[in-house]
């Protein structure tokens, strides 16, 4: 049980300021309503950036506009400018949102994984998988991430993108470590760096036509991972 601590005063000025009870208020009709018209906004917004995602993985950054994106998605031109200010607060909300979904699913992978070699197979079949699957999507984000260096109105978007990827794979790397039960020997960045780049370049060639890019992606994850938390003697086994 609480109680009031009554506290003697010298003034009545100095009596106004002190309340027995400083429970919070409840929440105004008028917050509420107007916390139900943001949440109606965002879910307005997340509609409408999967709706367009497509579009924009097709055509990519510098060939879009809001009124070409419109033109192909199905809505009008005015709507989406009354829910996204430019292409720019349109693409990097599309972008967020599926990478987000992707995060989920590889934290997925690192969640079920009981043993180091089904973390292993998991990671790198879902890399090759998302690679075949998703091409345009992930040609969209990394066309993103270059228009980013040239262009700083988005670049704050992208760097934060970026580091939650990082951390994907740094969840997924500790976790092997931990399965192993070996000690990591690389830093987080250099980590991201390895299996961005191994990705970016499968894709590249698979975009190209190449028939066995995606095996080698697949193959190359996971003789790589036991390198990386000192493993060295058993990465061919």
């Amino acid at each position: 049980m609480g109680c009031i601590v009554t506290k003697v005063v010298d003034s009545p000025s100095q009596a106004a300021t002190i309340r027995p009870d400083s429970r919070p208020q409840p929440e105004s009709n008028r917050d509420r309503v107007s916390r139900r018209q943001v949440d109606k906004f965002a879910e307005r917004r997340s509609e409408l950036a999967n709706a367009a995602l497509q579009t924009l993985a097709e055509l990519g950054y510098a060939r879009t506009s809001l009124r070409e994106i419109a033109q192909n998605s199905g809505f009008s031109h005015g709507v989406l400018h009354y829910y996204f200010s430019d292409k720019v607060d349109l693409i990097t909300h599309c972008v967020k949102q599926y990478k987000a979904q992707c995060i989920l699913r590889y934290d997925q992978i690192v969640a079920t994984a009981a043993t180091a070699p089904a973390l292993a197979d998991g990671f790198a079949e879902g890399l090759a998988a998302t690679a075949r699957d998703d091409a345009p999507l992930h040609r969209l984000w990394y066309d993103l991430r270059s228009q980013s260096m040239f262009e700083d109105s988005f670049r704050g978007d992208v760097l934060e993108i970026d580091d939650s990827l990082q951390r994907m794979i740094w969840r997924i790397i500790s976790r092997y470590s931990e399965l192993t039960g070996a000690p990591l020997t690389i830093t987080p960045p250099a980590a991201y760096a390895i299996f961005d780049g191994l990705f970016q370049r499968a894709l590249l060639h698979h975009l190209a036509g190449s028939a066995d890019a995606l095996t080698a992606l697949a193959d190359d994850v996971r003789h790589l991972l036991p390198r990386l938390v000192g493993m060295t003697g058993t990465a061919e086994g």
